[in-house]
């Protein structure tokens, strides 16, 4: 805990920013983090509550009320050390996580949680600034090899931990540079993609192989005829490959099957994937020349889907200059305020605005779209129709009927599932979903029906969130290690 008072004596102090105005002008990050005694005084705000909900909350059980005790004694590098003891990057998760450890914290059953995220954010920061993250390479070799496929949050947890337990650990990645939807998901004013490569340089620096621009998977059939699948690979590694060279193989890839909306009009041109617009920008953010871009410039542009990747598109759309920007959700407009008593300590359904919703944006809940029109062959506007909840269903409102104009259309409605050609390669069985079928249990957790071959991220849990990509990545990691050497010392 922080000062036995100090929930009493203290309010929240919420992380600043850069205003509208400034911030909309370029593509850095934008957000204010805390100084060292707005830190401490966040960290006074511990209770002593006896059982840390927080820690329960947060995916990667991150030990909150020690590092915010350290924090208010002023000691940053022990808080350091407690945080990396759980979390491998919490300069991701410091800045991109929606935080449901401050859902969990007890102080919010009655009042403003603990800033958790933002003692976190400070906690890693300074720590690079003061050159405290070092490698950790290992000890002894284990002789033992091990393939790592997808290089996301998952693939370089995972890839992290195995080396540091002394294997021979290669990272796959059939795009141009390590980091997956990190990389070319999360728009650079979110996150700039500096952390990654501090972290690529670390991994590195610790034994870790990095294989950019190679496929994994099948050298016919690819990512599959039409795919939108982002592939930048100039390489083809087969799994039979991989089970000649390496003694194990984890498969880490992300959800990257973007969810589509089969309407009349689908076809027209200037309907786009979110992840075909998106990492367009971070590419030319890092120096590269692309032709025919994907802008916004002085266009009516309507986002399809109300969540995290949406709100990326409007806060791109509005530093391209859009004309207007206004993004649907599907569902009734959530309460301003959740009721804690019957939430708490779960992730709570409520309205959330993010930066870039401050920024300049329609907000349409309860709202589906029925048809794509357009002239010579290209969108000009989407009818569509409300709807609302009847008898647990969602049914459309007869007479809502509308006309919307839009030149550029964005499908942001979350991801499907992990690119079946790859599962399909090495023959791992897949659930309803399309994941990789493997449980996570301590005993044969995160190992698929294929004998050597393991599975963690979002390519068999599906969709999710970074912080989960993390934490099954060490999870698997442990299995991995255990695997190969008959027992393991790696943290689960």
């Amino acid at each position: 805990m922080g000062k036995t008072t100090g929930f009493m004596e203290h309010g929240r102090i919420e992380e600043g920013y850069q205003s509208v105005a400034e911030r909309l002008r370029h593509y850095k990050e934008f957000v204010i983090g805390l100084d060292e005694d707005q830190a401490r005084v966040q960290g006074a705000r511990c209770m002593d509550c006896g059982t840390p909900f927080c820690s329960h909350g947060c995916p990667v059980n991150n030990i909150i009320p020690d590092f915010n005790d350290l924090i208010y004694q002023a000691d940053w590098k022990g808080a350091l050390e407690v945080l990396h003891s759980t979390n491998n990057f919490p300069e991701f998760t410091g800045r991109i996580c929606p935080a449901p450890c401050e859902a969990a914290c007890v102080l919010n059953v009655n009042d403003k949680a603990v800033g958790i995220k933002s003692i976190e954010h400070a906690i890693i920061d300074r720590a690079w600034q003061q050159g405290w993250v070092q490698p950790h390479p290992a000890r002894h070799p284990s002789g033992k090899k091990v393939a790592v496929v997808g290089s996301g949050p998952a693939g370089m947890a995972a890839a992290q931990q195995l080396a540091r337990a002394g294997h021979g650990v290669t990272l796959f990645e059939k795009n141009d540079r390590v980091g997956g939807l990190l990389r070319y998901g999360i728009p650079d004013f979110k996150m700039e993609k500096s952390h990654i490569d501090r972290r690529i340089a670390q991994l590195r620096a610790e034994g870790v192989v990095l294989r950019t621009g190679v496929f994994v998977g099948s050298a016919s059939e690819g990512l599959g005829k039409g795919s939108k699948v982002g592939n930048a690979a100039k390489e083809t590694v087969t799994p039979e490959q991989l089970y000649a060279q390496f003694d194990a193989v984890l498969l880490t890839g992300g959800a990257e099957q973007s969810r589509d909306l089969p309407v009349p009009g689908r076809e027209l041109d200037g309907i786009h994937f979110a992840m075909e617009f998106l990492p367009q920008q971070n590419k030319v953010n890092a120096g590269d020349k692309l032709k025919g871009q994907l802008r916004a410039d002085g266009k009516h542009v309507i986002v399809i889907g109300g969540g995290d990747t949406g709100s990326d598109c409007v806060g791109t759309s509005r530093r391209h200059g859009a004309a207007s920007v206004t993004q649907f959700e599907l569902l009734p407009r959530p309460p301003e305020e959740e009721n804690r008593p019957l939430t708490w300590p779960y992730w709570p359904i409520k309205l959330r605005t993010s930066s870039s919703h401050e920024e300049g944006c329609a907000r349409e809940f309860a709202i589906a779209t029925r048809e794509f029109v357009g002239d010579k062959g290209r969108v000009t506007g989407l009818k569509t129709v409300r709807v609302q909840f009847q008898d647990g269903k969602l049914v459309e409102i007869a007479g809502s009927e509308q006309t919307l104009p839009a030149d550029l259309v964005l499908l942001a409605m979350g991801f499907v599932g992990p690119v079946a050609p790859v599962l399909d390669a090495f023959g791992v069985e897949q659930d309803a979903r399309g994941n990789a079928r493997a449980s996570t249990e301590p005993d044969g957790g995160y190992a698929t029906n294929v004998p050597k071959v393991f599975a963690a991220g979002d390519m068999r849990r599906g969709q999710s969130l970074v912080v989960w990509a993390i934490r099954e990545g060490r999870q698997a990691a442990h299995a991995v290690d255990r695997f190969l050497m008959g027992y393991s010392e790696l943290p689960r």
